[in-house]
């Protein structure tokens, strides 16, 4: 039986033989890896990552794709919302890193990179299919417009790189935007940032972009008591990671 794609689970299918072959040879999955995808909807990824892993873990939230899933022994299949799916413990059960790939849904794709960044010390690399736009805000400069809150936070744990664009015609049905694969390798973890307080003063920089810091991260300096010693004669796209790191230690 055909499955309709569900506009509410943000489904859009792979269907392009080439470009799935070019993502596979990207992420060079190899037996005995603890190999995760999110999101497998068809299996249109799932089969050409098994012809090389022999076998895989998919997270599925769509109940008639799960069940159609399960009938392959190779596959352990997690039916559940990603956004509620442990992957600490999927390490731990598997006993190394995990290589996490995916299709990723695009209306729900940037809470589903902040729930992995939490796990970003169990993980060897991701692979993820994303809106470009989306991509290349991760993977921004400072100095420009697409350079942002998502940029510093995950640039923190993550060296990130576009690695292949995607048209909207290899999907079925296509989405209104144009896509690409994106690379993300996790940094040696720094325990001295923390997580909530580097994201409350990024939050609060970006907060009024057109602003100067000054009236912005200045505030928020005055709010807590501390004497920033920064530069807040600049526009929070002009602040480079390391500094916003720099920021949030000596605001720890």
């Amino acid at each position: 039986m055909k499955h309709t794609a569900r506009k509410r689970f943000g489904q859009h299918f792979l269907t392009d033989e080439a470009v799935i072959d070019r993502i596979v040879r990207t992420i060079d999955p190899r037996p005995g890896e603890a190999l995760v995808e999110i999101g497998p909807g068809l299996g249109a990824l799932t089969g050409p990552l098994l012809e090389r892993c022999e076998r895989l873990t998919v997270i599925e939230l769509d109940r008639d794709l799960a069940a159609r899933l399960r009938r392959d022994a190779r596959l352990d299949v997690v039916e559940a919302d990603v956004l509620n799916v442990d992957f600490g413990a999927l390490a731990e059960s598997a006993g190394q890193p995990l290589r996490v790939v995916g299709n990723l849904p695009y209306n729900i794709s940037t809470p589903i990179l902040f729930h992995l960044l939490e796990h970003s010390a169990q993980v060897r690399d991701q692979h993820f299919m994303l809106q470009k736009e989306v991509v290349q805000r991760m993977a921004a400069a400072p100095g420009g417009k697409d350079y942002g809150r998502l940029s510093v936070m995950l640039q923190w744990r993550y060296r990130i790189e576009s690695v292949l664009d995607v048209p909207p015609t290899a999907f079925e049905p296509p989405p209104r935007v144009d896509s690409a694969v994106v690379r993300m390798e996790p940094l040696a973890r720094d325990d001295s940032i923390d997580a909530a307080r580097l994201g409350e003063l990024v939050g609060v920089a970006f907060s009024q972009r057109r602003k100067i810091l000054r009236h912005t991260l200045g505030r928020w300096f005055e709010q807590q008591g501390l004497a920033p010693a920064f530069d807040l004669q600049r526009r929070a796209e002009e602040v480079p990671v390391a500094e916003y790191l720099a920021l949030a230690r000596r605001a720890a």
